[in-house]
């Protein structure tokens, strides 16, 4: 079988990408290839579902802005039955006096983006947060409005159901080869024993984007990185609480009547995770996450975890930042992958990228040519410094 795209991984990148080429006009055939349509395992539906503002470059600032747009405007684009749960409870982004530099400089370039986040000392942070403890703290940012969290697979299925009336052809198998004859991709193999050949290849595999890429002979740094999300009750609610980050990278927010929280695994010797090992680190909990929780929100030195989830970031070990665009010797080879921990909030705004680069021949939304694959081919860090 001949398809003009075949987009490799169909959560909600690749199902963003497919989504946005018929928006744009493509007519060409497009299939969308997905291992597990169940999306059991996907890092979309296990991720924890939340938006912000608060990069420390313009272009990814830009990136969730378009998604948050989106947001706003999610019965128009998807139907009157459209929701997601979009609950816009903001980010609050601790710094101690070390960190301080680093959070003015990004507060600087999310205000220059239009971002609507406020820079405060410790004493205002109490005043507006009565139940933070600001022990070791000098400042902090507060995303007032365009930041909070929603349904992951709920914002995957209004996609998927959209892409239905789009003639897209779904492919439930798993890729298993991707032929190359010269500068280009000629066609994929599947493992229920098919071979599509194909005029372009989307890489949209999530944390599998870097083996994928290797199929077609190219070097992407992306693996895999195991990340624990732990689900705790507590006798106080706080209403007004935003997602919390803490200097120690540890996070916690609301999630109805329980909190979710994370963010312990050290980051320095870590290497890929087992792609199957989707077992939570409990010690982690007890031994990292609880101190740094009952330091920073007094009230939360009583609490009981309930249970726990795993889920794979698509981590680029490069820069943490997204790959986007072409192959510069393979030019019908596209990325969309390595977005660290930030894929599902950016994937509509990378879908409509690329779509725009494939219909049009270039980026008119969001200019993404800063995300391109040339820096992986110098090994020239584009690099993200506020990523949770």
């Amino acid at each position: 079988m001949h398809y003009d795209i075949v987009i490799i991984g169909g959560a909600i990148v690749g199902s963003s990408v497919a989504y946005y080429l018929r928006e744009e006009g493509f007519s060409g055939s497009i299939a969308l290839v997905e291992r597990d349509p169940q999306f059991s395992r996907a890092a979309t539906t296990l991720s924890c579902a939340s938006i912000r503002q608060q990069f420390s470059i313009p272009e990814n600032i830009r990136l969730s802005q378009f998604t948050l747009k989106l947001f706003r405007r999610l019965k128009e684009e998807f139907g009157a039955d459209a929701d997601i749960g979009f609950r816009e409870g903001g980010y609050l982004i601790l710094a101690g006096e070390n960190g301080l530099p680093i959070l003015r400089a990004n507060h600087e370039a999310q205000m220059a983006e239009g971002a609507d986040i406020v820079l405060e000392d410790a004493e205002a942070l109490v005043r507006r947060f009565p139940w933070l403890s600001v022990e070791g703290i000098t400042a902090g940012a507060y995303g007032r409005s365009g930041e909070g969290w929603f349904d992951a697979h709920a914002m995957l299925m209004l996609f998927r159901k959209a892409l239905r009336s789009k003639n897209i052809d779904f492919i439930t198998a798993s890729v298993t080869g991707i032929e190359r004859q010269g500068k280009r991709v000629a066609g994929v193999t599947l493992d229920n024993g098919e071979r599509l050949e194909v005029g372009t290849v989307v890489n949209a595999a999530g944390p599998n984007a870097g083996k994928v890429a290797a199929m077609a002979g190219l070097a992407l740094p992306v693996e895999p990185r195991k990340r624990n999300v732990f689900v705790f009750e507590a006798r106080e609610k706080y209403d007004d609480m935003p997602l919390l980050v803490d200097p120690s990278g540890i996070y916690v927010r609301p999630e109805g009547s329980v909190y979710i929280t994370g963010g312990a695994e050290p980051e320095e010797g870590e290497g890929p995770a087992d792609p199957a090992d989707f077992d939570p680190d409990w010690p982690l909990f007890e031994e990292v996450i609880w101190p740094v929780l009952a330091t920073r929100i007094p009230a939360f030195e009583a609490i009981k975890p309930t249970r726990a989830w795993v889920g794979h970031y698509d981590y680029n070990t490069l820069d943490q930042n997204a790959v986007i665009g072409p192959h510069p010797e393979v030019g019908n080879f596209l990325f969309a992958n390595g977005f660290s921990g930030h894929g599902l909030q950016q994937a509509p705004a990378v879908g409509k990228a690329l779509a725009e680069l494939i219909v049009h021949g270039g980026y008119r939304t969001v200019d993404c040519s800063a995300f391109g694959y040339s820096r992986i081919a110098d090994g020239r860090p584009f690099r993200e410094l506020n990523v949770i």
